[in-house]
């Protein structure tokens, strides 16, 4: 059986979006080809509120998915179809953008450690236009293992497998097969995920370090990975890794800021639109 290996390890570029808020750029913006279906991985983590505090006033979405996962802080969603939410240390808000939503991301705290991460999901292009959707998973609502090696996988979307178990997470896709785990790694752990062949695999290690064959992934850094065959994981320190799998879509990507479609003509239609106030009716 084929091990999968690491094709390329990279470290994000420091950043700011929103009215000013620090993070760093995993991934995105240049060859998201290469990480179908996902389009951006930001990472936000800060105890000095002025890098946080002004948040992400009301801004528009067309045309995929964002996952935002608060590992500590709080913050709020507001958005045009008159959603609110309010997420908070290890939550999870999964907004469906489809054909509009403008919306607010703003921290519910002066203080303290605000950290997690951003993911943006694409959608095919079938789905681009249908009706957005959001929601919002309290911790207690996204399911939890332990495997008998002592990992703790926190299972967001997708289906964990391993040692036998199967469990489900919070959120299914049908299209892409998005799976998205927090795996809890302790000092001399071993384990081996199951992920389909075919699906784009990355890890990102954001405590600690882990070894995947032979070839170690350290703090800070991404790997993507070969999309056939097993996968093992090991560490001897201990580690905190997010897994990122999911099936290509294979299609066209056009991105202009907020905007991601298939073509030049679907961007410049979603900037009219936004201008035009058509993008939320």
């Amino acid at each position: 059986m084929p091990i999968r290996e690491i094709l390329a390890i990279s470290t994000g570029r420091a950043t700011s979006d929103g009215a000013g808020v620090s993070l760093t750029r995993l991934f995105g913006g240049a060859t998201p080809e290469r990480f179908d279906p996902f389009l951006m991985l930001d990472e936000f983590g800060s105890d000095n509120p002025d890098e946080y505090i002004a948040g992400f006033p009301p801004h528009p979405h067309r045309g995929f998915e964002t996952i935002t996962y608060m590992i500590e802080g709080r913050m709020r969603h507001e958005d045009h179809l008159g959603n609110v939410g309010l997420l908070e240390s290890g939550g999870v808000q999964w907004m469906t953008a489809a054909r509009g939503v403008v919306h607010s991301e703003m921290p519910q705290q002066e203080r303290g450690v605000m950290r997690g991460f951003q993911l943006w999901l694409n959608l095919p292009a079938k789905s681009k236009m249908s009706d957005p959707d959001y929601r919002d998973f309290a911790p207690a609502e996204i399911p939890h293992v332990r495997l008998s090696s002592g990992v703790e996988a926190v299972i967001i979307a997708g289906r964990f497998q391993a040692e036998g178990i199967e469990q489900p997470g919070a959120v299914q896709r049908p299209d892409t097969d998005p799976q998205l785990f927090d795996l809890h790694m302790p000092a001399g752990a071993r384990i081996s995920p199951r992920i389909a062949d075919g699906h784009r695999l990355m890890l990102y290690v954001f405590e600690g370090e882990i070894s995947v064959a032979g070839q170690s992934i350290a703090r800070n850094q991404l790997a993507r990975l070969s999309e056939q065959g097993e996968l093992e994981l090991t560490t001897g320190q201990g580690a905190r890794v997010l897994l990122l799998a999911g099936r290509p879509i294979g299609e066209p990507i056009v991105q202009y800021g907020p905007f991601v479609m298939n073509s030049r003509e679907e961007i410049e239609q979603a900037l009219r639109d936004f201008r035009d106030g058509i993008l939320t009716e």
